[in-house]
């Protein structure tokens, strides 16, 4: 191949690098409005009354809409497809408040400033209702965060403060685990943590010429804000447009309706543009984060160490509302039990309402907490069975052929399809990385001293986008100079896809990337796309946007032939060619398809939704070094080798692991939010929440081992997620090596790291 495979400029890079206007607020704001939400202070509460008659009366205030201006509708503001499988237990506004920086009010006007003083101004009287904050303490609790009424649903009984439960089995794993000669335990947490991306979330809203709502917005999913947004504010989808501009960062927190109804109720009240950004603040305590899980894990073996049975729990925060509350827990159960092979697996596992900041999708979604537990309970096992920690999973591993029952059992909130595995490349990860990390060496040092270096592994799978649900769709067309306009309803979030769909359409028409003009993410101009999650983009979008440039190929095959008079040709070179050497360019063919000789406009859709959804695999290797006497972990170094099938760019691909590394780090040793005993967030800002940055980097080695997956574009399976999951269990795994201290409980304290020490001595 000549285009796929290579290294490839990104299509964006030169607007990017001059610093043209491409992100949301980059357009001219004249005579917009300025909103703010005015945030609940308690953790749960209803609205007795809400005086807004002195903040009315400021100069420059346009509107202040609350829960008694709107009627009574519920939905959810998971950016899911349609029926959607998250409870719908929201309101637009609420007379009941179930988190502190719940949404009580809007304020909009001609500036922040006038805006920031009405908020002030805003009389609220509250009824204090007592709040849950520990999800152990919430099932059955004589405190329901959601009592239900009229028009709400729930997936499973909001009366037992469940959002969401899964109770699946195959086999019998009671009898498994009793038939196996070893049995081991353990549970682990993972704690909220933060997406963190630059760009906040962002909102502008304005009537066009036509008076249709226009909504320019950061999003993930801009067609399921249309349907959404719709929906709550009793606007036909047809009277909506929604432009995805440039996205600064997403990894999930813009896979959420939060705030477009908002700014739009706006608009639609007063007529005017208006504009809605969160603060940094409002990013940590009102929008959303990754759902925190106890995960529990029993597996049985065999004498031969092959697994007989899995038993797994878990045990998930919600927080006060359940957007993607069961599919979160789908996913981290499904990754998981597609990993390793068992007769006998169960499933059991509660999604649970709390009153603190409700949680969302984060890269990785459910497989970075699955397999924080089972990478390091596999570790644990290999330690006491005295066997290699590879040597045990590789004997497990599900091989080439084999059907990978749980993707049946158990899709994204309803019953899954087969996976026949096609590719696995995992024992090619592990041999790479063993040998990049110098597995050997570093884990047969001698541990002692005050400075302690250990080494360790976690092998993980992954998903190409959802089985039977994900649905690209994309428009191409011919140019008279040979160029091609590729429309996508695919959403860019700065991972490059609209470069790899170029590529891609470049690769089968036989044309340089530049000759393809990519438009992506406008709901007037592009095919539907149910949005950039779930690893989705390259597999199922690319699929289309290959299916397309093939009929287009075609087209040109089948219109040169015309032209030329012929009946057989083959293209060569951007030619039609004869077998008498007789010839035409793409660029004449389509000059007279226009004007002059079997006129027509050369042009293909395509659509691509797969039944299938085949498994990237990853190995991470950490190497570190601990401080004994301070408890302090420095990672040294990463090794991350990633089975992806046929990689489309190089460069962007080894970006995407780059950049999913210290997001893991993070959670690993750094990252956690901390609410105080009202459920207040405490620490809402960089200075007190503490992302990896260049200072703490370790060295990173992001390499690839080639497979083919058939089903996939060119043989490529996905690789936006996969690199975020392994390195905090690697990096868990790695500090038990250096000192024999076994962590269960993110993110990694020095006071942790001390208290085990101290155990072990």
């Amino acid at each position: 191949m000549k285009i796929v495979g290579h290294k490839t400029r990104r299509v964006d890079g030169l607007a990017l690098a001059k610093g043209k206007p491409v992100f949301a607020d980059d357009m001219p704001k004249k005579d917009f409005l300025y909103a703010k939400i005015l945030h609940s202070p308690i953790a749960h509460g209803r609205i007795k009354s809400i005086d807004k008659t002195e903040a009315m009366g400021i100069d420059g205030i346009a509107a202040i809409l609350a829960h008694e201006d709107f009627s009574v509708h519920y939905y959810t503001t998971a950016g899911q497809g349609f029926p959607e499988p998250s409870p719908r237990d929201t309101r637009i506004f609420d007379d009941t408040v179930r988190f502190v920086g719940d949404r009580v009010a809007v304020v909009a006007g001609e500036s922040l400033e006038v805006v920031e003083k009405a908020l002030k101004l805003i009389h609220v009287e509250y009824e204090e209702l007592p709040a849950i904050f520990d999800v152990r303490e919430s099932i059955d609790n004589e405190i329901i965060i959601h009592p239900g009424k009229d028009g709400f649903s729930f997936l499973h009984d909001a009366k037992r403060n469940i959002a969401a439960n899964i109770d699946e089995e195959l086999g019998d794993v009671e009898t498994g685990l009793k038939e196996s000669a070893h049995v081991f335990e353990g549970t682990y947490y993972t704690p909220y943590v933060q997406q963190a991306h630059i760009e906040p979330h962002i909102t502008l809203t304005w009537f066009d010429e036509n008076d249709r709502l226009i909504i320019r917005t950061a999003t993930q999913v801009p067609f399921h804000v249309r349907r959404i947004v719709g929906e709550v504010l009793d606007i036909p989808v047809g009277k909506i447009r929604v432009i995805k501009p440039r996205i600064g960062g997403g990894f999930g927190g813009k896979q959420e309706i939060l705030n477009e109804e908002v700014c739009a109720a706006i608009t639609v009240k007063t007529g005017k543009p208006c504009r809605l950004e969160y603060t940094r603040e409002e990013e940590f305590y009102a929008a959303r984060s990754r759902h925190p899980q106890y995960v529990t894990y029993k597996i049985g073996f065999r004498d031969d160490l092959t697994i007989n049975a899995i038993d797994m729990e878990i045990l998930q925060n919600s927080g006060g509302y359940g957007p993607h509350s069961l599919t979160v827990m789908s996913v981290t159960a499904n990754k998981t039990l597609s990993l390793y092979r068992s007769p006998h697996i169960r499933i059991r596992a509660n999604s649970v309402y709390t009153n603190l900041p409700p949680a969302g999708a984060y890269r990785g979604y459910g497989a970075p907490q699955g397999f924080f537990a089972l990478e390091s309970l596999m570790d644990e096992i290999a330690e006491k069975l005295n066997v290699d920690p590879m040597d045990l999973r590789k004997k497990n591993y599900f091989q080439e052929g084999e059907e990978i029952p749980i993707a049946k059992l158990l899709g994204e909130g309803r019953e899954g399809f087969p996976v026949i595995l096609n590719t696995n490349g995992i024992e090619a990860c592990i041999d790479r990385g063993r040998k990049l990390i110098d597995w050997d060496t570093i884990r047969n040092s001698e541990k002692t001293g005050v400075f302690r270096r250990g080494v360790g592994v976690a092998t993980v799978a992954q998903a190409s986008g959802i089985a039977g649900v994900d649905m690209g769709s994309v428009y191409m067309k011919m140019n008279e100079d040979g160029s091609f306009n590729l429309n996508v309803g695919a959403t860019d979030l700065g991972t490059g896809s609209d470069t790899a769909l170029a590529q891609i359409a470049a690769e089968v028409l036989g044309v340089p990337v530049d000759k393809i003009i990519v438009l992506s993410s406008d709901t007037d101009t592009t095919p539907f796309d149910t949005g950039a999650y779930a690893s989705s983009t390259t597999y199922i979008s690319g699929g289309a946007v290959k299916k397309a440039a093939e009929d287009i190929l075609q087209q040109i095959l089948e219109q040169g032939k015309k032209i030329l008079g012929i009946t057989e040709a083959i293209i060569e070179d951007n030619h039609v060619v004869s077998p008498d050497g007789k010839s035409i360019s793409y660029q004449d063919i389509c000059t007279k398809s226009f004007y002059t000789d079997h006129q027509k406009q050369i042009q293909a859709t395509a659509s691509k939704i797969s039944y299938d959804s085949p498994p990237p695999y990853n190995a991470t290797f950490a190497d570190v070094t601990v401080d004994t006497e301070t408890g302090f972990v420095k990672v040294n170094k990463i090794v991350s080798i990633t089975d992806s099938g046929q990689v489309i760019n190089p460069q962007m691909s080894e970006g995407q692991a780059e950049g999913a590394i210290p997001q893991s780090l993070g959670m690993a040793l750094s990252e956690f939010m901390i609410f105080d005993d009202k459920g207040r967030a405490v620490n809402r800002d960089f200075e007190h929440y503490h992302i990896y940055t260049s200072i703490d980097m370790p060295e990173i080695i992001a390499e690839f081992v080639h497979t083919h997956e058939p089903s996939g574009p060119f043989g490529a399976k996905a690789v936006a997620e996969i690199p975020i999951i392994g390195p905090a269990p690697a990096v868990v795994n790695a500090i038990y090596n250096a000192c024999g201290v076994r962590i269960r409980e993110l993110p990694i304290t020095p006071e942790a790291v001390l208290s085990g020490f101290s155990k072990t001595k």
